[in-house]
């Protein structure tokens, strides 16, 4: 006979943070290109977010600030600037701060969306053909463009996982 073990809730202990699946809807973020924002801390600099990309899409170069944690779900990807590295399903990626490069699913024999998850600290510099930094996108522009996308879709205020306040 096994007996259930029931653990008290410990003050001071913090609690976990879940959302399911279909918590958080996917929106539009550029042509062929939606997204579900996770996680963000304005504060620290952080925003977790799961991205679908068509195939035959390519983004706007950009420059990270801070590093990047990319996990590939479906699909593949890689980047103009380094055109033998192809990231497919449940590979890994690793981006230091300071990386430039222009994300593309212009894969030879691509015929299904590209589903990844990245973990971004910083923001992303977004660069025009002279190097020029022509936006930023921070945790802080990330959870506005979320909402109003939200809004625009008809869906209800989303609630990502929210730290520092």
């Amino acid at each position: 006979m096994s007996a259930k073990l029931e653990i008290p809730a410990i003050a001071g202990v913090p609690e976990t943070h879940h959302r399911g699946a279909e918590d958080l809807p996917f929106v539009y973020f550029a042509d062929g290109v939606k997204f579900q924002l996770l996680q963000y801390d304005i504060e620290g600099g952080l925003w977790v977010v799961r991205t679908i990309f068509e195939p035959g899409v390519t983004i706007q170069k950009h420059k990270h600030t801070g590093e990047v944690y990319a996990v590939t779900f479906s699909g593949a990807w890689k980047y103009h600037e380094y055109p033998e590295t192809v990231n497919r399903a449940f590979s890994y990626l690793y981006e230091p701060a300071g990386s430039v490069h222009t994300l593309t699913t212009e894969i030879p024999g691509l015929d299904e969306p590209t589903d990844i998850w990245f973990a971004i600290r910083g923001a992303n510099l977004n660069l025009g053909s002279d190097g020029s930094v022509e936006s930023v996108l921070d945790a802080g522009r990330i959870l506005k463009l979320y909402e109003d996308e939200c809004a625009k879709a008809g869906y209800p205020k989303p609630q990502p996982i929210c730290m520092h306040g």
